[in-house]
């Protein structure tokens, strides 16, 4: 018993040392951060990978503030999302389970039999990665569809940052 405490104290410290930076930036060699492609000219996809510190409202925010520096970047003045998927998964930890058998001993026979369960993992992290696509546009937005205006949402985001 008491190896397996040390192992689970063992792997929880190694998936902390996983983890990734929790600020913004370009994607660093682990994957953490942003990274875009340029679909049209006013279209990119953008992906934001966040650390394992990350809600995913952060993820969502900064994959935002990506799109809104690419539309002031390429002179554009709003963006809208065209689609957006943010997904999560579990990273590092020990996962526990439990089990219990029967059987057969020496000259007599038996029959087994056995119980398991799964007690869950301890020591892992969530990792949320959102994408989105964007289309961007100059002058004012059409009146139909959820438009976001580029500059606000840079200074909405850095502000929320800074706090």
């Amino acid at each position: 018993m008491k190896r397996i405490v040390i192992l689970a104290a063992f792997f929880s410290l190694a998936a902390c040392a996983a983890v990734g930076p929790a600020t913004y930036g370009p994607a660093d060699a682990k994957g953490f951060g942003y990274e875009e492609t340029r679909i049209e000219a006013n279209r990119y996809r953008i992906t934001y990978r966040g650390s394992g510190d990350m809600p995913p409202e952060m993820v969502e925010d900064y994959a935002l503030k990506r799109a809104a520096e690419l539309a002031l970047q390429n002179g554009y003045d709003w963006f809208r999302v065209i689609a957006r998927q943010t997904t999560g998964e579990q990273r590092g930890g020990v996962g526990l389970g439990a089990g219990v058998g029967g059987g057969s001993y020496g000259r007599r026979s038996g029959v087994g039999v056995g119980v398991s369960g799964d007690l869950g993992t301890i020591g892992g992290r969530d990792y949320f990665t959102t994408r989105m696509e964007v289309l961007m546009g100059e002058g004012e937005p059409p009146e139909d569809g959820d438009y976001y205006d580029a500059q606000d949402v840079v200074a909405r985001i850095a502000s929320a940052v800074a706090e």
